[in-house]
């Protein structure tokens, strides 16, 4: 079993073009609950963040909700992100997993949180918040 806390608020999967400059306010200020990663390829930047702080040049996927591992999970432990993306397979929920070197996320389409929080709770995890 898994403990998973629901994050408040909505967030944003955002795509801005490769040579574009992120906004300091993306980081600025974040508060306890709050997450932001960035991700650079040579196709473009990818930022997950709460939606409040989405990039204004940006093209902007919203609505989504934020899922965290209780961690510190150990870089070393296998199967967790299997054990949490597994339930929402099979409950046809799309899902968008990143990793810090603490924990797992996974963000589900808020308007599917529901059918997301009962398919890890019959697999056997809890869901807090």
């Amino acid at each position: 079993m898994l403990d998973i806390a629901l994050l408040p608020g909505e967030y944003a999967v955002c795509r801005m073009a490769a040579d574009s400059v992120l906004p300091p306010e993306l980081s600025s200020g974040l508060g306890v609950a709050d997450v932001v990663t960035v991700s650079w390829t040579a196709d473009g930047i990818s930022v997950i963040c709460p939606m409040d702080r989405a990039p204004a040049l940006a093209v902007v996927e919203t609505a989504w909700r934020c899922l965290r591992l209780a961690g510190p999970v150990e870089v070393t432990v296998t199967g967790t992100l299997a054990a949490l993306v597994d339930p929402l397979a099979g409950a046809r929920v799309s899902a968008i997993a990143f990793s810090t070197f603490d924990t797992d996320y996974l963000l589900v389409p808020a308007v599917r949180l529901r059918e997301a929080t009962a398919a890890l709770e019959r697999a056997g995890h809890r869901v807090l918040g």
